[in-house]
């Protein structure tokens, strides 16, 4: 099956004539399988995640039955139901599920390649860009670790909020909500980039008669469930039920602003209100931004929104974990390759990132977390530079959403 997903990969590239020349054939033929042979070296580690959860869901699931168990609430399960219905295909295997649960994850690291591959194409016609940004969303240390070491499936929620941004950027503003809802039904951290479309609707790559795709994409995905026994309104409020469930803890293991600053001597309702706000005037102050030049905002202006909200809304919120930049990692390294000389926000995201990575996978810390505080506020200021940038002349006219 891994097998199988190489040689998707290099399908793909293939598909999307990169692979006419020698020089591009002699860099996929040579860095693609090798990040292959990197996730089968990582392919059997298990993590506390998969021992004490993942394992623990899919036996409940094989007891049940692949249907019946996804028509029952399982224990300790905060994972929304799209994630479910895998799970529960995965019982038909006789495949170890350790297995089964990374290749997926693989799975979708080919479709997140693709998908930055698509959107460095939009922001900059590059061949050679955009064949490098496929290899190395593959080789990017987040993304290996995430899924082929974790067993974690960030990279669905994450492959298809940047799939979002791509159709948005493309013109295809239909299947760009419909990406971005399939990304909240996945998980809750979609809901990162979803003020951008806020930004999207003002400038026209949005409209208003697009808005009913996401409720009708988001009920869609919950429906099989619903059809095997689930609540329909259970599911639908699964989210606002379930945040209590991300812990009481003002950041676990997250360079985030409470990895930056010490709130121990503040009450932890206080100094969570704080995040919230901060994170309310951020965005506001996005979007004024945008109101005033709105009509400047082309495509590089857009991706910019698009780095903000990844970064500073996961940095201000409180409550944060260590994967939550996962978006703001993918949308860096496509800012990075479309424009080497800014490649510094991807250094910073993801040196934040690893941090708490490696906090979680080792159990003790690297570096202190406000060290990767540090790099993530560095990073927004960046990301800011060049949206401004964008905004005052240094993009394209604006081509909305007809």
């Amino acid at each position: 099956m891994l097998y199988g997903e190489l040689v998707l990969a290099l399908w793909l590239l293939w598909r999307e004539g990169l692979l006419r020349t020698r020089e591009q054939r002699a860099l996929a033929l040579a860095m693609v399988p090798l990040a292959f042979v990197l996730r089968y070296c990582l392919m059997t580690y298990e993590t506390l995640d998969y021992q004490d959860w993942l394992k623990v869901w899919l036996q409940s699931l094989r007891e049940a039955g692949p249907w019946k168990g996804l028509g029952q609430e399982i224990w300790s399960c905060n994972y929304n139901v799209p994630y479910l219905y895998f799970l529960s295909l995965f019982t038909l295997s006789d495949i170890y599920d350790l297995y089964l649960v990374k290749l997926l994850s693989i799975f979708f690291d080919v479709v997140m390649a693709w998908a930055v591959m698509r959107l460095v194409g939009v922001l900059t016609k590059s061949p050679a860009k955009k064949l490098a940004a496929f290899v190395l969303v593959l080789w990017l240390p987040s993304v290996v670790l995430n899924g082929a070491l974790w067993g974690q499936c960030d990279v669905i929620y994450a492959a298809f909020a940047v799939l979002a941004v791509y159709y948005a950027l493309d013109g295809r503003p239909a299947l760009s909500v419909a990406a971005i809802a399939l990304s909240v039904s996945f998980k809750l951290q979609g809901v990162f980039l979803l003020p951008v479309y806020f930004i999207f609707l003002l400038t026209g790559r949005i409209k208003w008669k697009h808005v009913p795709v996401f409720p009708a994409v988001y009920i869609a995905s919950i429906l099989p469930a619903v059809l095997a026994g689930r609540g329909f309104w259970e599911l639908l409020t699964l989210y606002v039920r379930n945040t209590g469930t991300i812990g009481d803890g003002l950041n676990y293991n997250s360079s985030s602003l409470y990895a930056l600053f010490d709130f121990t001597r503040m009450d932890n309702a206080a100094a969570s209100r704080i995040g919230i706000i901060l994170a309310v005037i951020f965005c506001c102050a996005v979007y004024a931004l945008f109101l005033v030049r709105w009509k400047q905002a082309g495509d590089k202006a857009l991706f910019g929104a698009c780095l903000l909200f990844a970064i500073g809304v996961p940095f201000f919120l409180p409550h944060m974990h260590d994967r939550y930049f996962f978006i703001a990692d993918i949308l860096t390294l496509a800012l990075a390759v479309c424009t080497p000389k800014l490649f510094l926000p991807a250094l910073c995201v993801n040196f934040g990132s690893l941090l708490g990575y490696h906090a979680y996978l080792k159990m003790r810390f690297l570096l202190p977390m406000r060290y990767g505080g540090a790099a993530m506020a560095l990073a927004l200021a960046l990301a800011a530079g060049y949206t401004v940038y964008h905004l005052r002349g240094g993009a394209e006219a604006p081509q909305p959403q007809k």
